[in-house]
């Protein structure tokens, strides 16, 4: 925490947010007022998990980009649509694209369902509207050309061998005989989204490897130890290091605490054991 020397009253923590951030909701300044060294603790640590101070990450880190594209999601899985167009518009001024944006919703909406593409899709819309009040859109709006970040490059192709589809897991199979045409079709929405057989070259913007990184965080919030470690075996396959894995589930503990990062180290670990 910044020393006391830096001071702590309300005035002077606000201020250090609206010069970190460019703009503080309103609602928390009552909680700057109330408990100064708490706000400023937050803001702190925020910054931390989303990389608020800018640099380039290192090739074991996700650079800032692709923790906006877990968080949004997570928001608005929640659902909030009020926190989340700000999102929208930091990922604009980063060079996303709503292409890139909905690719990673849809990934982490495998977990959480459809509603969660349906409210992203309400936070683009309020981002791109005059009436919202946060945050800034970059001049000439949305940008219609992707800016590269590095999660574009990696996670492609597989590199270890292991299932794919879904309709190959054991309760996938079980449905199948019952009822063969659900299990087809829910298991063909989930390849489509976590892309079953990999990107390859010339496939979507993000690879498996990175959607599987947004599906864990996603799990993680659900406390699917299990599943999450599953699927970080796949992210391993496709490329991902634990530094990935853990950093995207870092990205969504501002809006799901810090169960989901207990859940998540449980579920490293039972991955590192397999």
């Amino acid at each position: 925490m910044s020393s006391d020397a830096e001071g702590m009253t309300p005035e002077s923590v606000m201020a250090r947010a609206i010069a970190a951030r460019g703009d503080v909701y309103p609602e928390w300044r009552y909680v700057a007022e109330a408990l100064p060294e708490l706000f400023q603790l937050l803001q702190e640590t925020g910054g931390y998990f989303h990389k608020y101070g800018g640099g380039e990450a290192s090739k074991d880190e996700l650079s800032g980009e692709m923790r906006e594209l877990i968080a949004t999601p997570a928001l608005c899985a929640k659902p909030d649509v009020r926190y989340a167009p700000n999102h929208v518009r930091k990922m604009y001024r980063m060079g996303l694209t709503n292409q890139v944006i909905f690719e990673a919703a849809s990934a982490f909406s495998t977990v959480t369902g459809f509603s969660t593409l349906a409210n992203v899709a309400q936070a683009v819309l309020n981002a791109n509207s005059a009436d919202y009040a946060f945050g800034a859109m970059p001049e000439g709006g949305a940008p219609a050309a992707l800016k590269p970040f590095p999660e574009l490059a990696v996670g492609r192709e597989r590199k270890g061998a292991g299932r794919e589809s879904l309709i190959n897991t054991p309760e996938w199979r079980y449905a199948s005989g019952i009822e063969a045409e659900f299990a087809r079709r829910a298991a063909g929405w989930v390849d489509y989204c976590l892309l079953a057989d990999g990107a390859g070259p010339d496939g979507p913007l993000l690879g498996a490897g990175p959607r599987e990184l947004i599906a864990v965080a996603a799990l993680c919030t659900r406390g699917e130890v299990a599943l999450a470690a599953e699927h970080m075996k796949r992210a391993y396959d496709y490329g991902m290091g634990r530094g990935h894995v853990l950093d995207a589930i870092v990205s969504v503990l501002p809006m799901t605490g810090i169960v989901t990062a207990h859940l998540g180290l449980r579920a490293m670990m039972l991955a590192d054991r397999d």
